[in-house]
């Protein structure tokens, strides 16, 4: 298995990513988090796995300095970023300067790749102390929850493995009891948790995600930090103090 790159599918990947609701929810909702979570002044941040720059971009014009990187040469021949956001072309594990950066993003990345703990070790090391990770990642049990809801009974069986993988669906979703393990272990220290989409992707009608968008994410907004709503997130944030 390999690090997923969305290079000859680049279109597709930000069509299906960014054009839809539910990359508008995920989008607008990291960017509440960060907005409550980030510390006052100007930063220094690095997005790893960054895609297209939408957060880079937001963050850039608050008055961050920001620097985007992805392993994808197209994905990122597709962004569209502020002139002053240092953009590069690298997969995470090359990325030895963390050390540098006030704030490190890893968002929906880890699901991407071959070894997601070792990603994650990469980034411990790499960071200084009292610097901060925002990690998403794409949740198993959610995921496992939502086929249950569908109706998906055999893919269950399977463990949710499929025949042919499909370039546009994570490689191997974790569980958030997994990934709490291993950042405890490896350093970090959970500050703040909290689901992203709690209940768009359950929705018995996938046009209200459209018709009723607003409302949607006021509900989102609600419950997205209390149990037992934050855990049935499609994604789960994790807000990480290096130690």
């Amino acid at each position: 298995m390999q690090d997923q790159s969305f290079d000859g599918i680049a279109g597709k990947f930000a069509k299906n990513i960014y054009g839809t609701s539910k990359g508008a929810l995920r989008h607008q909702l990291l960017c509440d988090a960060l907005d409550e979570l980030l510390p006052s002044g100007k930063l220094n941040i690095i997005e790893l796995g960054g895609g297209t720059g939408v957060m880079s971009s937001y963050l850039a014009n608050k008055g961050h300095a920001l620097t985007l990187t992805d392993i994808s040469a197209d994905i990122l021949s597709m962004a569209e970023v502020p002139p002053s956001v240092v953009t590069y072309q690298a997969d995470l594990q090359s990325v030895q300067n963390l050390a540098d950066f006030d704030i490190v993003l890893c968002h929906a990345v880890l699901e991407w790749l071959a070894d997601p703990k070792a990603a994650l070790a990469h980034m411990a090391e790499k960071m200084r102390p009292g610097s901060w990770l925002s990690l998403t990642f794409f949740n198993k049990d959610a995921a496992l929850f939502g086929n249950a809801v569908y109706g998906n009974f055999d893919y269950i069986a399977r463990g949710m493995k499929v025949k042919k993988q499909v370039r546009l669906n994570p490689k191997q979703p974790l569980s958030v009891a997994q990934v709490t393990e291993w950042v405890e272990k490896l350093g970090f220290e959970i500050a703040a948790s909290r689901g992203i989409r709690c209940f768009h992707d359950y929705l018995r009608d996938p046009k209200k995600a459209s018709e009723d968008y607003e409302s949607l994410l006021a509900l989102e907004r609600q419950y997205n930090q209390q149990a037992p709503f934050k855990w049935l997130g499609k994604y789960f944030h994790l807000w990480l103090r290096v130690t």
